[in-house]
C-alpha cells in the first residue's frame, strides 16, 4: 500500500469538500432535489482531461439552473505529471479517475469517459488523432450524446492552436463531429438498436481568459452566475474551488471566489443563443408531448408544502408522483425522474442501507460473509424490507433501529478496472461496447435491497464495503477488491544487461486465500535469454508467501526481450493498492513480466544523494544498475557530509513542491563548487520557492519536445558530457517513451554549455533541453529531458547519458 503525505492546505480543503459531498440525506439537499424535479434539461460539458472542466459552470447548471449536467472527459489523464507520488501512466489515470468522481460528488455533475488514452502532451490535433483512432473515439462520443440526449453541448476548447494541447484541440473537433453524427441515423447505426438519433439544440465554446490568452469578448453570449445557493450553504465559486481542488495529483488546489461571475460562450453549431444557453428549449414536462399538467401540479404541491423539519411528510405525494411519471411513455427523462423520485423518497424516510465485509480483499470464487445493515430514521413512515439479493424477508422496519441481516457472497471475477482487462495501445483502451462511458466497473460486488416505502417497492444496489476506524480520521469506508488466489511481485520490471552479465531477480508469490495452494512456476521467454532455474514447484500456505530467485543473462546481447512468469501455465498478475486520503483506495492487478534490454555502459558511480521533488522512480532505476542511492531532505543536506557522494540529483519539480528550495540550493551549489556534481531535473515555470535555479542565470519556459523520436542534434559532439564515460551517439536516443523533454530553459547565461538541440516537426531547434556549467571544481547540470520517464522504462541510451551527466571528469 502506498501512503503519501498531503499538505495542510489540501487537507483543509478536503474536509470542506467531504462535508459538502456527504450531505446526502440532509433536508436542504432533499429540498434541492425536489426543486430539480420540475426541470427537464440536460447539458453536456466536453473536454479532454480530468481538470479541463469548468467546475463553476457545472455547479451552477446542476444546482442553480437544476439541469442534468454531465462531463465527458475523453481521457483519464494518464499522461500527466503526478504532484503527490510516483504513479505514472495507467496508475495516474486510476488516481485521476477517482479525483474526477470526488469533484462530481461536490458540484453534483455526472462523470463519463471515452476509451482514449492520454499518451502525453501533444502539440497538434493531427498528432493526437494518429494515436487515438479518431473514428473509435467519435463513435463513443456519439454514443454518449445519444444516451444522455443533451440539449446543449459545451466545449472547453477551440479546435485550433488557441486550444494549446493537441488533445484539447481534438476534443473540440470531436465534439463538433459528434454533435452532427449523433443526429444522423446513417452514422454508427448499430447503436440504434439501443438508442435513437439525437440532435442537440446547440454546441457552444465556453471561452475563457487564462494562460495568457483571452478568448472572451462582449459579442459573445454572456451568462451571469448567481453567487450563492443557501440550500448548499456555498457560493458557486466556493463549490467550484472545492471541486477543482480534488485534482490534487495535478496540484490544482484552488482559492474560493465569492460574488457574481460571468461566463462567456461562442457559438459553434446549431441554433444560436442570444440571451441564455437554453434559449428556445422547453425544459418543462411539456417537452414530453404527453398530458403532464397533473405531474407539474403535483411537483409544485410537493415543493410548496415541503417541511424542512419533517421531510417524511412529503412521501405520500412523492409516491403518487412516482405513479404518474411511471405511467408516461419510456424516455430518458421519464426513466431518470423515476430514479430521482425514488432517491428522494428514501432520503426523506431517512433510510440508510449498507453492505459490510470483514476484510478489504477476497479471492475469486471464495465464499465470504457480508453483514447487511439497514435503518429507517423517520418514525411515521411505513417501511418494509422486502428482500436482500432475492431472499424474501417482508419485514417491517422499526424507527431508529439498525437491523442486521447476515449473508454470504461468492464473486466469480476480479475487480480489475474494466478498461485494464485487456492490454491497451498507446492511444486507446480496448473495452467492450457495454462499458461505453462508465467511470468505474458496473459489476463490482454489491448487494441488492428491495425496500417498500408507503406501498412503493424500490430497488437499490449498495456496494459491498470494508469499514474500519482510523484513530486519526475516524470511521472509514473503502471498496472491497476481489483478487486472484495467487498474485506476485517482481523485484524489478526492467533489467538492463551487458554482454556476459548476469542478474538475480526475485519473484514473490502471495497466496491471498485461506487455503494452501500448490503451483508450478515456469517462464515464457524471448529467444536469446537464459534463465535459471527454468521452473519450480511451489507450496504456498494459506495467506502465505514464497520468494523464488532466478538468474537471467543475455548471452546474445539481444536488444530487447521479455520474460513472463507463469503459474500452472497461466500468466501471473500483481496486486497493487494505491492509497491517498482524498480518494477511495484503488486496487488493480497488473500483468507481471520482466523486460530485458541490452546495455553497454561504463558506470563509475558508486553512491549518489537524491532529493525527491514531486515523486519519481529514478532512484529505483539507478539502484538497478548498481548505484547506491541515499534519499536526502533539507535537514539532512545541512547536517550530512556531502563529499561522500559522487553526485546529488534534484528530483522533478523540487523547486515547485519544496517550500524552502532557496535555502537548500545554496548548500548544493557549494557542494558543486567544492568538486561535486549537482543535476536538477525539470521544474514547472510557476509557483517556485526560488528564483535562482543554478549557479548562473537562466529562465524556465513551457517549451517542450513531445515527439519521443524527434531528431536530436549534437551541437558540440566533442563536449565531455557526450564522451565520458560513455560515447553518446544517435543510437542513445532510440526507443525513448512519450516525450523528449519538457519545460526547457531559455535566456541561458553564456557560462552554460548546451550540447544538444532538438525540435518537434516543423519547429525551430531548441537548445534548452540540457545545460552544463563548470562551477568551481565541480559542475551543475539542468536537465529537463524526460529522464523521469526514460529511466524507469529501462531506456538504455537515456541511462548511459544520465550516467555521463553525473560522472566526474577532469574536463567536466
Amino acid at each position: 500500500m502506498i501512503h503519501r503525505f498531503l499538505g495542510l492546505f489540501f487537507l483543509i480543503l478536503s474536509s470542506f469538500s467531504i462535508a459538502l459531498a456527504q450531505q446526502g440525506n440532509s433536508a436542504s439537499l432533499i429540498k434541492l432535489k425536489i426543486d430539480k424535479l420540475g426541470t427537464l434539461g440536460t447539458a453536456l460539458y466536453f473536454a479532454a482531461h480530468p481538470d479541463d472542466e469548468n467546475t463553476r459552470l457545472i455547479a451552477y447548471l446542476a444546482n442553480d439552473r437544476k439541469y442534468r449536467t454531465a462531463y465527458l472527459s475523453l481521457t483519464r489523464g494518464d499522461g500527466g505529471q503526478n504532484l503527490l507520488g510516483t504513479e505514472q501512466g495507467i496508475e495516474l489515470g486510476l488516481i485521476r479517475t477517482q479525483e474526477l468522481l470526488a469533484a462530481r460528488s461536490i458540484d453534483k455533475g455526472e462523470q463519463y469517459f471515452s476509451a482514449a488514452y492520454d499518451f502525453g502532451f501533444s502539440k497538434t490535433h493531427d498528432e493526437t488523432f494518429s494515436f487515438w483512432k479518431k473514428e473509435d473515439i467519435l463513435r463513443e462520443a456519439v454514443y454518449m450524446i445519444r444516451k444522455l440526449q443533451p440539449d446543449v453541448i459545451i466545449n472547453r476548447f477551440p479546435p485550433d492552436s488557441r486550444g494549446g494541447h493537441g488533445h484539447h484541440q481534438a476534443s473540440a473537433i470531436l465534439a463538433k463531429e459528434a454533435y452532427e453524427a449523433a443526429a444522423d441515423p446513417n452514422r454508427f447505426p448499430e447503436q440504434l438498436k439501443e438508442l435513437k438519433p439525437w440532435k442537440a439544440k446547440r454546441l457552444v465554446w465556453n471561452t475563457a481568459n487564462f494562460g495568457g490568452m483571452n478568448n472572451t469578448s462582449d459579442e459573445q453570449l454572456k451568462v451571469v452566475l448567481n453567487d450563492y445557493n443557501p440550500l448548499l450553504g456555498y457560493s458557486y465559486g466556493e463549490i467550484s474551488a472545492m471541486s477543482r481542488s480534488q485534482h490534487k495529483s495535478q496540484g490544482f488546489g484552488s482559492a474560493a471566489n465569492r460574488g457574481k461571475t460571468t461566463e462567456y460562450f461562442d457559438h459553434v453549431a446549431g441554433e444560436k443563443a442570444n440571451q441564455d444557453l437554453f434559449d428556445g428549449i422547453n425544459t418543462s414536462w411539456e417537452r414530453l408531448g404527453e398530458p403532464v399538467k397533473n405531474i407539474e401540479t403535483k411537483i409544485q404541491t410537493i415543493q410548496n408544502s415541503f417541511d424542512i423539519n419533517h421531510p417524511e411528510k412529503s412521501i405520500k405525494d412523492l409516491v403518487a408522483l412516482h405513479a404518474m411519471v411511471k405511467a408516461l411513455k419510456p424516455s430518458v427523462y421519464r426513466d431518470r425522474k423515476i430514479k430521482d423520485i425514488e432517491d428522494i423518497i428514501l432520503s426523506s424516510a431517512g433510510i440508510v442501507a449498507e453492505s459490510i465485509a470483514a476484510k478489504p480483499n477476497y479471492v475469486v470464487n471464495q465464499t465470504f460473509p457480508v453483514n447487511n445493515e439497514i435503518i429507517k430514521r423517520a418514525a411515521d413512515v411505513s417501511v418494509k424490507l422486502i428482500s436482500i439479493d432475492g431472499k424474501q424477508l417482508a419485514e417491517a422496519l422499526p424507527a431508529n433501529e439498525t437491523k442486521k441481516y447476515p449473508s454470504e457472497k461468492k464473486i466469480a471475477h476480479w475487480t480489475q478496472p474494466y478498461w485494464l482487462e485487456k492490454p491497451n495501445s498507446l492511444g486507446k483502451f480496448d473495452i467492450e461496447d457495454s462499458n461505453f462511458g462508465n467511470p468505474e466497473n458496473t459489476d463490482n460486488p454489491h448487494t441488492s435491497f428491495v425496500i417498500e416505502v408507503d406501498g412503493l417497492a424500490i430497488s437499490i444496489d449498495k456496494p459491498v464495503e470494508y469499514r474500519f476506524v482510523d484513530p486519526v480520521q475516524g470511521e472509514i469506508y473503502q471498496p472491497i477488491s476481489i483478487s486472484p488466489a495467487l498474485t506476485a511481485t517482481i523485484s524489478s520490471s526492467q533489467a538492463l544487461l551487458q554482454t556476459g552479465d548476469k542478474k538475480t531477480i526475485s519473484l514473490t508469490i502471495t497466496n491471498n486465500s485461506d487455503q494452501a495452494q500448490k503451483a508450478e512456476l515456469s517462464f515464457k521467454q524471448s529467444d536469446g535469454l537464459n534463465i535459471s532455474p527454468k521452473e519450480a514447484a511451489l507450496d504456498i500456505p494459506e495467506h502465505g508467501i514464497v520468494v523464488k530467485t532466478f538468474e537471467i543473462s543475455n548471452p546474445k546481447n539481444t536488444a530487447s526481450s521479455e520474460i513472463q512468469p507463469l503459474l500452472n501455465g497461466e500468466p501471473v498478475y500483481g496486486f497493487k493498492r494505491i492509497a491517498y486520503q482524498h480518494i477511495p483506495d484503488i486496487t488493480w492487478f497488473p500483468a507481471i513480466n520482466l523486460k530485458v534490454k541490452a546495455l553497454e555502459i561504463n558506470n563509475p558511480l558508486k553512491k549518489i544523494g537524491y532529493i525527491h521533488g514531486a515523486g519519481d522512480l529514478v532512484p529505483t532505476a539507478l539502484e538497478n544498475i548498481g548505484i547506491q542511492v541515499d534519499l536526502l531532505n533539507s535537514d539532512l543536506l545541512a547536517s550530512t557530509n556531502l563529499k561522500q557522494y559522487d553526485a546529488i540529483i534534484i528530483g522533478i519539480r523540487a523547486y515547485n513542491v519544496s517550500p524552502n528550495a532557496n535555502q537548500w540550493l545554496p548548500i548544493l551549489l557549494n557542494y558543486a563548487e567544492q568538486g561535486g556534481t549537482v543535476l536538477a531535473q525539470y521544474n514547472v515555470n510557476s509557483r517556485m520557492s526560488t528564483n535562482k535555479f543554478g549557479p548562473y542565470p537562466f529562465e524556465i519556459n513551457r517549451e517542450r519536445v513531445t515527439e519521443e523520436d524527434a531528431k536530436v542534434t549534437f551541437t558540440d559532439p566533442n563536449d565531455p558530457i557526450l564522451n565520458y564515460p560513455n560515447k553518446i551517439t544517435d543510437r542513445d536516443f532510440e526507443g525513448w517513451v512519450q516525450e523528449r523533454g519538457l519545460y526547457f530553459a531559455t535566456n541561458i547565461s553564456p557560462e552554460y554549455r548546451t550540447p544538444l538541440s532538438m525540435a518537434d516537426k516543423n519547429e525551430e531547434q531548441n537548445k534548452g533541453s540540457l545545460l552544463v556549467a563548470n562551477y568551481g571544481k565541480g559542475k551543475f547540470v539542468y536537465a529537463p529531458l524526460a529522464f523521469f520517464r526514460q529511466l524507469p522504462a529501462g531506456v538504455p541510451g537515456a541511462t548511459r547519458l544520465f550516467v555521463n551527466l553525473l560522472a566526474k571528469n577532469e574536463k567536466n
